[in-house]
């Protein structure tokens, strides 16, 4: 059965391609757009070539290039092509390929297909008015498209410097997109748009389209606001086939839909939750990050939001993606995280842990043995209470931290260490002072004492050793901490925290 996404290409033949920009963080709408395409390629057993777009140098910062690689890396979509890999291909750079632009360029005026046009901004303005006022399409009218020789040498002598345009058909232009099935473009919204500014310098309308042919990227997925230069994209394409530039083969396209934020608006850039450094400092796992974001369109049953990036791979189907545009939602985010959280095996969620406890001044960069023991006894009482792995500073970090550094939250304070909190502790230090330093015995001794001697209800009597113990008025669970946290500290910290309620 022939796969109508692949048409007559075998499917190892697939090539794609994300091409960020150096100019700043990668947001959860690039990561999806690159999710995407990772995953195609990878079902089909194609490859993903990454190729920078930075030909706009007064956006690009020098830390953008290895933030996008290491960011990539991180998230675990490795590219087969492109940047620190290379291929065959190359340069994968656009700033290293304006040698490139300019050669198809010349080659694009000497057949033909584009021409130069000395319109000035004022003359475009004044034409497109007119024609907005007869009821008229207001884009490029042609005026430069057929020029004599006298005509060219007096825009010259005025010191005109022209732009060069793609002569585009007088036809429509008709695709069938991936996600959005047919679509048509009709010849009168489509003006011949401008490929090389006056100054020489080459457009992303150009750059893109030609670096696609060169490259033989077979699958265009990107956003759904490309959409419109979609038809002037295929007719670069077209034309480039006409003058034997690249396979010949036009991509097939696939837009993907908006991801909305808060009020329905397209999320931004500059929206909290949009950029990827938030989650890696909140301490997402990578695989729960994109398992939410391939959700922003897609889903692999209509009954089951949580799978694995080979699960995903495995059943990705391009045509199954949704146009419809998909609403961020920051809570299912992190939900979908915690649900990753809990497949970790113990010593992996361990070990995860390890770099946001470093960071927090919990623990060293390289644990010592016995810290490490506690660190995986400790990770029953809390991988499954846990969303993110910066919280594990909160909630572990009681049992690293020495007494001297030691400090209880002031709220936790002030609503744990109140009332006969003074008398609870005081019995909890003399229930505990000799007995058996197991879970089981801790327990039994602390209910023997503040339930059955005090009389106090499990939240009474528990709440103040929680917040003497761990600082907090929410902790792993309590007998399990004081069996991790060690006789002498438990002790020395309810003494401690008593002397605060006299």
């Amino acid at each position: 059965m022939t796969d109508d996404v692949l048409g007559d290409l075998e499917p190892n033949e697939v090539r794609v391609r994300f091409p960020p920009s150096p100019t700043g963080l990668l947001t959860v709408g690039n990561i999806r757009s690159a999710l995407f395409n990772w995953a195609f390629a990878r079902h089909y057993g194609g490859k993903l070539v990454l190729r920078i777009e930075d030909t706009d140098q007064a956006r690009n910062t020098d830390e953008g290039y290895q933030y996008t690689y290491d960011s990539l890396r991180w998230l675990g979509l490795n590219w087969d092509e492109g940047p620190q890999v290379g291929g065959e291909y190359g340069p994968y750079l656009q700033s290293e390929r304006m040698d490139t632009y300019a050669d198809v360029v010349a080659k694009l005026l000497a057949a033909g297909k584009a021409y130069h046009c000395y319109c000035s901004q004022e003359e475009l303005d004044q034409r497109r008015e007119a024609a907005r006022t007869a009821g008229q399409h207001s884009g490029y009218d042609g005026h430069c498209r057929v020029l004599t020789d006298e005509q060219v040498k007096a825009y010259v002598d005025e010191g005109r410097r022209p732009v060069v345009r793609l002569r585009m058909p007088d036809r429509p232009i008709v695709f069938d997109d991936l996600v959005r099935g047919e679509i048509t473009f009709l010849p009168e919204n489509l003006g011949d748009y401008v490929l090389v500014r006056a100054n020489g310098y080459p457009l992303y309308p150009l750059v893109n389209p030609v670096d696609d042919a060169l490259m033989n990227i077979t699958h265009v997925l990107r956003g759904e606001d490309l959409l419109p230069s979609t038809p002037r994209q295929i007719a670069l394409y077209e034309a480039l086939a006409d003058i034997g530039i690249g396979s010949g083969r036009t991509p097939r396209f696939g837009h993907l839909p908006f991801v909305m934020g808060e009020g329905n608006k397209r999320l931004s850039k500059r929206d909290k939750g949009s950029g990827l450094g938030e989650y890696m400092e909140r301490g997402f796992l990578p695989e729960g990050l994109l398992n939410y974001l391939a959700l922003l369109g897609w889903s692999i049953a209509e009954d089951r939001d949580v799978f694995t990036m080979a699960e995903m791979v495995e059943a990705f189907d391009i045509r199954k993606v949704n146009s419809n545009s998909a609403r961020f939602d920051p809570k299912k985010c992190e939900a979908i995280n915690a649900s990753h959280m809990r497949m970790l095996p113990p010593e992996e969620f361990a070990q995860r842990m390890i770099p946001f406890l470093a960071q927090g001044g919990v623990l060293p960069a390289e644990p010592s043995a016995d810290q490490l023991k506690v660190l995986q006894a400790a990770v029953p009482l809390v991988q499954e209470r846990m969303n993110t792995l910066s919280e594990s500073v909160d909630m572990l970090g009681f049992l690293f931290i020495d007494d001297d550094a030691f400090t209880i939250d002031p709220d936790a304070a002030a609503k744990g260490l109140n009332g006969d909190a003074g008398a609870v502790l005081e019995a909890s230090a003399k229930a505990l002072a000799d007995v058996e330093w197991t879970t089981e015995a801790i327990e039994a001794a602390l209910r023997a004492s503040l339930i059955d001697g005090l009389g106090l209800k499990p939240k009474n009597a528990f709440g103040p050793v929680r917040v003497a113990i761990s600082g907090r008025r929410i902790s792993p669970p309590l007998f399990e901490s004081l069996e991790l946290l060690g006789r002498e500290k438990s002790l020395h910290r309810l003494e401690q925290a008593r002397r605060t309620t006299s």
